[in-house]
């Protein structure tokens, strides 16, 4: 009997996806289907209409423009994503993002701004701001 390996193990990247793993350098373009994860520096341009996670040891310095971004690591440049933008706890992220759907846990590191397009018109948008309690609110 043949052992199929768990879509959630990351060392099995199913059929026709892709891992650049740590210690690569890769300075381009990247334009894919199906789902690549980066562990590695990569510095240029990403554009695909499916899925693409940053891991928590990746450098990105470019311009994302993808169907879902996940984010573990760190991005420079705007993340621009037809379907969502998920940011967690790890990630680093300096640059806008526009999405209809977007998620950031606690403690990411996000500098820039965001555009949520919505089904009937704009909405949202403008920089992400943390706001504090008044002093000697419960």
């Amino acid at each position: 009997m043949a052992m199929i390996p768990k879509r959630d193990d990351p060392m099995q990247a199913p059929a026709g996806d892709l891992l650049l793993g740590k210690g690569v350098e890769f300075d381009g373009k990247l334009t894919f289907a199906g789902t690549v994860r980066i562990d590695a520096k990569f510095t240029g341009s990403i554009t695909t209409e499916d899925v693409l996670v940053v891991g928590e040891q990746a450098r990105i310095d470019a311009q994302i423009t993808c169907g879902t971004v996940i984010v573990h690591g760190e991005v420079n440049g705007d993340i621009k994503a037809k379907t969502s933008v998920e940011l967690h706890h790890t990630a680093r992220v300096r640059g806008d993002i526009e999405t209809p759907s977007l998620s950031i846990e606690k403690g990411v590191v996000f500098q820039g701004s965001t555009r949520m397009p919505g089904a009937g018109g704009e909405r949202g948008g403008g920089p992400v701001k943390s706001v504090a309690p008044p002093a000697g609110a419960p």
